[in-house]
């Protein structure tokens, strides 16, 4: 230690420069880094899509969900299989473990599917993984009044989209609604039986014409030269002239070019066209969003008549996040600079002290940068918690530095005063600091999306506060040598405690000769403290309200298209006449990844205006007037932003078969509506199809020489239509399909009464070889971990999941079950469970390796245990300040007591490092513990009041709030206060009876 202060002594120059050099590097580090939201976290899931055309959910559980979870169950690191079966598709979900290698366990669960079998038309499994960086983080809507739909899609595809993939850090738009040019052949059946031909016959004449086909090389001499055939047909009039026997294929089919689109889009009332922007892997958010927001005001501006609207903009919020973050960190500074001025009451030790803030910050961001962590609210959330912390190790530097010069009987003089007074604090710095880092770090070790999600925020603070330790006993020292040169104004009386020094004196020399009272008293207030919880509540993370709707429209089972898109008008129009709302943007058949069975539901997605008042009441308004407006399907709210702080109880009911549950899911429902604690109870009993079954009659079957099998083809709808050709128009390819008229029934009867041909070819009625049975089946099929699940949710109506929660467990433990049906609660009940425990085992993990730090640091057991005593009234404060700041025990309150054992610990280490060392210098434990008392009350209110000043912006938490929000200030502010004063006084109570005790036993 002596070489390095010395060097910095003697080299202040070379000291300057390498600020320097850090100043710079730090800022070009904070400039370039990208910025998120959250950080970077891919879920550890594998998803497996597999589509079967024509088939019921039951015969897509059975056939296809069933096979695939039982081949992937036993693979690795798998946690969780779940599945859901829609009509056409099944959707598998495979959670593993956060440590599993995902590329590997991808590339295993396409390998264990190879072998499975599946029925005929079951289309190759798709095995992906969930990947944030797939989920768009741009939407646009375009519209213009002066072109048509096909003009539209023209611009877009030929302009627009080339423009916007070129940009860069853009991977790929995905458009919607557009107009998609086809062509049909629609037969003539009265012709074709006059010409004695069938559509077969015809299909295939126009394949075998359409060919483009090399035969290879021929020799021609003495050379060889390439043959190819080519059918010559390219466009729709080489078509329509096509010979089919005498005639042409015009004669027999319309041949006809149609446009339509692929699904409804409409934004503020007009058509449109809607553009999706995925942004690469590597590229920054921000600057994608602002990049292709620049081409944007290029199109607007270029193209006359093109309206361009963002509904949905992933950049602004996390520039908002940003600024948000930035100024509380900004504020906070300010306030501890504020602090530090108003105790030291000299400018020039305000300055050393605050320039640990910039600077320790500034190699935290070197390092992140290094570590391609990106800059949002985690990381900037931990330098805004951290401003607190760095400071504390330079002002126990700078005020010793100051106090030892301030005395008149003090021996040494200029660089000698100055390395003696910074080596004096390195101990207890240096142990403050490492015991910090080791709250912290267990913190990065904690499991699940919870630990992946702070881990950035421990990475930080750690990072700052070795920084902060390197320039206490570098920069710091060569600061004071430089502006303490003419040394300080001294003063007769410094040499005595001040007057706040003298009165906590008193008080502690009255308190260690009342140990058993004031002992009581703070454990009576610790006690009284915990009955403080019912009152405050428990909740799971704080939700971010943003002006902004998504809701969905499920239609029931039978529903058509048509209906859905009157329905969606409907809602239009309903959204648009709604003062507040600035834009209303909706889609009706475009493919939802959430739903891939469901292909007529409609998405809306309404901006209302930042200003509106009464927010979540007018979106609970208008989804109630929805749902009132249909008779049947169901309209809900989606909050796909705010997932994380979901208040969402759910309970979880597994069985062998849906009969065994349907009637526990209806207790639940009944149970959970009656409480009072919840709203929009749902459940997820899937709807019902109503079912008729054709049962064959084997004699008659056998008598008129039919299979089921004959009947079930004659009666198939047509599920794909085949591509019968391709041909070009204005450069691109067109397909070419055999339009077939959609089949359209009245009744079950219209279906009896179709006749098949017999084998003897004479035409026998469906109805007199077969009986109708009617009955239900199910629009999805869940399961989970091999059996059939369903869930009852509900969103609470206030604040405390807890009391909710328990509330409800206690009246689920009486249900009366039937054999093989569980109960279990879920969603943030579950998360609140799991994420809790793994937090309380960092702490308990913290506590640990915070005493053998200190256990080393001191040399012994004795002073650390009596160091511990700071923690648990630590608690008083913190839940007081929660109850007076109407704030809930929640994830970011827990982060925040995480972090009191850090700064707690660090205010008791800077008392006993002093009483220890009077202690050697030959004074009686009581008179250590009064003059370490009276010297170290200074640096010891300076540090906690500069941590609750650099903490209060946050604890006012005037600019919205988030995972680091104004529960951790607030936890920090009150525990930090309760323990301040407590640790004066209980401490050193603590570390008098101990001494006393260890001299008895010696």
């Amino acid at each position: 230690m002596n070489a390095l202060i010395n060097f910095v002594l003697k080299n202040k120059f070379a000291v300057w420069l390498m600020t320097i050099i850090i100043t710079a590097a730090g800022l070009y580090a904070g400039l370039s880094m990208k910025l998120e939201t959250i950080p970077n976290i891919t879920p550890p899931i594998v998803t497996v899509t597999t589509v079967y055309p024509g088939a019921t959910p039951e015969e897509v559980a059975d056939s296809v969900s069933e096979p695939i979870e039982k081949q992937l169950q036993n693979l690795g690191g798998v946690k969780v299989v779940s599945s859901t079966s829609y009509q056409n598709a099944s959707s598998v979900q495979v959670e593993y473990s956060f440590s599993t290698d995902m590329e590997k366990a991808e590339q295993e669960a396409k390998e264990a599917l190879e072998d499975l079998d599946f029925p005929e038309n079951v289309q190759e499994p798709d095995v992906s993984r969930l990947s944030i960086n797939a989920f768009p983080v741009m939407a646009l809507s375009l519209s213009d009044q002066n072109l048509s739909l096909e003009e539209l899609t023209t611009l877009v595809e030929e302009e627009i989209v080339p423009e916007i993939e070129g940009t860069e850090g853009v991977a790929s738009v995905q458009i919607s609604g557009q107009q998609v040019e086809e062509a049909t052949v629609v037969f003539d059946q009265a012709k074709l039986a006059q010409l004695k031909l069938d559509e077969d016959t015809v299909t295939k004449m126009i394949q075998g014409a359409d060919i483009q086909a090399p035969l290879g090389l021929f020799e021609f001499g003495s050379t060889e030269k390439s043959v190819m055939v080519d059918g010559n047909i390219t466009t729709l009039e080489d078509l329509k002239n096509l010979l089919i026997g005498p005639v042409k294929l015009s004669d027999i089919a319309e041949v006809k070019l149609t446009g339509k689109a692929e699904s409804i889009s409409r934004t503020n009332g007009q058509e449109s066209i809607g553009l999706q922007i995925v942004k690469a892997a590597d590229a920054n958010t921000v600057d994608v969003v602002n990049a292709v927001k620049e081409k944007v005001d290029e199109f607007e501006s270029d193209m006359d008549g093109l309206t361009i609207t963002s509904t949905f903009d992933q950049g602004g919020p996390i520039e908002e996040s940003v600024k948000t973050m930035l100024n509380k960190a900004l504020f906070g500074a300010l306030f501890a600079v504020i602090i530090i001025m108003l105790f030291l009451r000299d400018v020039r030790s305000t300055v050393i002290s605050v320039i640990s803030i910039p600077l320790s910050i500034l190699i935290a961001l070197i390092l992140l940068k290094q570590m391609d962590i990106t800059l949002n609210v985690m990381t900037l959330g931990a330098m805004t918690v951290a401003i607190g912390r760095v400071i504390d190790d330079s002002i126990v530097v700078v005020e010793n530095i100051y106090r030892r010069l301030s005395l008149q009987g003090e021996t040494l003089r200029g660089k000698e005063l100055i390395r003696e007074a910074t080596k004096e604090m390195f101990v207890p710095i240096m142990s403050s600091t490492i015991v910090t880092i080791a709250v912290f770090l267990p913190l990065g070790l904690v499991e699940g999306t919870v630990g992946e999600l702070f881990l950035p925020f421990a990475l930080t603070v750690v990072f700052a506060l070795l920084a902060s330790l390197l320039v206490a006993v570098t920069i710091v020292p060569m600061l004071a040598h430089t502006l303490f040169k003419r040394g300080v104004k001294a003063k007769a009386h410094e040499e005595k405690p001040g007057r706040l020094a003298a009165g906590y004196r008193s008080v502690l020399n009255w308190t260690l000769n009342h140990k058993i009272i004031t002992f009581l008293t703070a454990v009576v207030l610790l006690i009284g403290s915990f009955f403080l919880v019912p009152k405050i509540g428990v909740s799971f993370l704080p939700s971010e309200e943003e002006k902004m709707v998504i809701v969905t429209y499920a239609p029931e089972p039978g529903q058509t298209m048509e209906e859905v898109a009157d329905i969606a008008a409907d809602a239009e129009r309903y959204f648009m006449d709604i003062d507040d709302v600035e834009t209303v943007q909706y889609s009706v058949g475009s493919e939802n990844p959430m739903n891939p069975g469901q292909s007529n539901s409609a998405m809306f997605y309404v901006m209302y205006n930042e200003e509106t008042k009464d927010f979540t009441q007018k979106k609970e308004d208008a989804l109630k007037d929805l749902q009132d407006s249909v008779s049947k399907g169901e309209w809900a709210s989606q909050d796909f932003s705010a997932s994380a702080g979901s208040n969402e109880v759910a309970v979880n009911i597994y069985g062998e078969e849906l009969e065994d549950i349907e009637p526990v899911v209806a207790n639940v429902e009944e149970m959970m509506k009656d409480s009072g604690d919840f709203k929009k109870v749902e459940t997820g009993l899937a709807d019902a199809y109503e079912e008729y079954t054709l049962v064959a009659d084997p004699e008659k079957m056998a008598a008129a020489g039919l299979t089921a099998g004959q009947i079930a083809m004659e009666l198939s709808p047509v599920r794909e239509r085949p591509i019968l050709t391709t041909i070009e128009r204005d450069g691109e390819d067109v397909n070419v399909y055999i339009d077939v008229p959609a089949q359209s029934y009245e009744s079950i009867d219209d279906i009896t009464n179709r006749s098949v041909s017999a084998m003897n070819g004479q035409p026998v009625k469906i109805g007199s070889v077969m009986t109708v049975e009617e009955g239900e089946t199910s629009d999805t099929v869940s399961r989970r971990n091999g059996k059939v699940f369903v869930d009852v949710s509900g969103e609470l109506k206030g604040d405390d999941v807890s009391a909710a929660s328990n509330s409800l467990q206690e009246k689920l433990d009486k249900l009366d079950l039937p054999a093989g049906v569980n109960v279990e609660m879920g969603g943030v009940t579950q998360d609140i469970n799991e994420s809790f425990t793994q937090l309380g085992l960092a702490m308990l993990a913290a506590i640990a390796i915070v005493y053998l730090v200190l256990v080393i640091t001191f040399g012994g057991g004795l002073a650390p245990f009596a160091i511990l005593f700071s923690l648990p009234f630590a608690i008083i404060g913190a839940l007081v300040a929660l109850l007076i700041a109407g704030e809930t025990i929640s994830i970011s309150s827990m982060i925040g007591a995480l972090m009191l054992i850090g700064i707690v610990v660090t205010n008791a280490i800077v008392l006993i490092d002093r009483v220890i060392h009077k202690e050697r210098e030959g004074l009686t434990t009581r008179e250590a513990l009064l003059e370490a008392g009276s010297t170290r009350l200074r640096p010891i209110l300076m540090t906690a009041l500069a941590t609750i000043g650099a903490l209060f912006p946050l604890a006012l938490g005037l600019e919205g709030g988030g995972l680091i929000s104004k529960g951790l200030g607030v936890t920090v502010i009150g525990g930090l206060t309760s323990s301040t004063l407590l640790t004066l006084v209980i401490v050193p109570i603590v570390y008098e009876v101990l001494s006393k005790w260890m001299k008895k036993r010696v």
